[in-house]
């Protein structure tokens, strides 16, 4: 039981001999030393059209070595966009047309998304042993370091944490009036001891990932175009959209789907406004089976109305939103911590992207705050 984390683990190299693959391996896999040196680009524009193809893969419908494909062109494609003093607007059709044929097969954008930053990019130090934060390693890397790992590997690790949980929503947004109040219950728990779990997991971000590095070394490569003061004429990607310039969301946390499926299968909504339809968005950019699963959870769950019923109910419920309003609330305090304290400090070596605005391209520290308190809200 895995949650959103796929049931077998992602390959961390193509299970088929090709010279395009055996390329995007190899630089992938050097992406630290080219950002380093500065050669992303110039490595990149000596290349051929179709040097980076995909097409042997599409052809043989390789789902595992796909995934791989979208997760090394996402993070190529972001070292030669983010990696140099200003933001490249224009990206080479060896990299673009691949990336969007991929992007097209997925059904979601052509962008660095959550997905490939974390659920498809993680493998097993100790093959035997479990998912923990002990033992787990990034496939791929931007600049690498501790602290960039660090960062990631705790989401795969929350989303390994809140495997139970989700499957506990799913089997409590099928509860009906006819469910009893035991069951109900103890499904309740089921996603509170989870959730408990996952912010554990969640408090130990500060341990090994420090908000200077952060900041400055690990956020600058996961922005977008859209919404973005840095690439206000968004992005070309060559000889694909017509050349017209695209506009995509950056790699954020609310591109998980955790969150919105918790919210689902207990009734949390959210109000009508930009931060409603912000959220909405999001789900463009998750996998589509997860997008599919949510939607069935949000309408077919009635557990709102049950606990509204059944004084019974509530003090179990209630546990479960405050186990996600604390989420959110942690999720606040390293906005504050690891982008806005870091954004009033001058730095005369890098930058973190915009100080304004998310990875996602939000006012992030209004809009968190509003998850938090429309969680509370909730609360019987």
């Amino acid at each position: 039981m895995r949650g959103f984390l796929p049931e077998i683990n992602p390959l961390r190299e193509y299970s088929i001999p090709s010279p395009s693959l055996d390329r995007l391996q190899a630089i992938a896999g050097n992406l630290p030393k080219l950002l380093l040196t500065g050669r992303v680009p110039s490595t990149l524009e000596s290349l051929q059209h179709d040097d980076l193809s995909i097409d042997e893969l599409v052809a043989k419908n390789l789902d595992q070595d796909l995934r791989l494909a979208m997760v090394q062109l996402s993070f190529v494609a972001h070292a030669y966009i983010w990696g140099g003093i200003k933001p490249q607007e224009h990206l080479p059709e060896v990299v673009a047309k691949p990336w969007v044929q991929l992007a097209k097969l997925f059904d979601r954008p052509p962008v660095l998304s959550y997905a490939s930053y974390c659920l498809h990019n993680w493998f097993l130090i100790e093959p035997e042993e479990s998912i923990s934060l002990e033992n787990i390693g990034l496939i791929t890397n931007f600049l690498g370091g501790v602290d960039e790992d660090w960062f990631v590997t705790v989401h795969v690790c929350i989303e390994h944490a809140a495997a139970d949980a989700i499957e506990a929503a799913e089997i409590i947004a099928k509860c009906t009036s006819e469910s009893s109040e035991e069951e109900i219950t103890s499904l309740f728990h089921r996603m509170e001891r989870s959730l408990i779990d996952v912010n554990q997991i969640f408090s130990r971000m500060p341990e090994r990932c420090d908000p200077y590095i952060y900041y400055h070394r690990v956020r600058p490569f996961i922005f977008g175009s859209k919404d973005n003061p840095d690439l206000k004429g968004g992005l070309i990607y060559e000889n694909q959209f017509n050349n017209e310039p695209q506009f995509f969301r950056g790699e954020t946390g609310a591109q998980s789907s955790i969150i919105p499926s918790l919210d689902g299968a207990l009734g949390i909504q959210h109000s009508t406004d930009s931060l409603r339809h912000y959220l909405n968005e999001m789900r463009e950019y998750m996998p589509s089976e997860h997008r599919k699963f949510i939607e069935n959870l949000e309408t077919t769950s009635t557990t709102k109305e049950l606990v509204d019923q059944s004084r019974n109910l509530q003090d179990s419920y209630n546990a479960c939103l405050e186990q996600i309003r604390a989420f959110r609330a942690l999720h606040l305090e390293y906005a504050g911590t690891y982008i806005h304290k870091q954004s009033k400090q001058k730095n005369p070596f890098g930058s973190g992207g915009s100080t304004i605005k998310g990875t996602g391209g939000t006012p992030f520290m209004s809009y968190l705050k509003k998850h938090r308190d429309e969680t509370e809200k909730h609360k019987k």
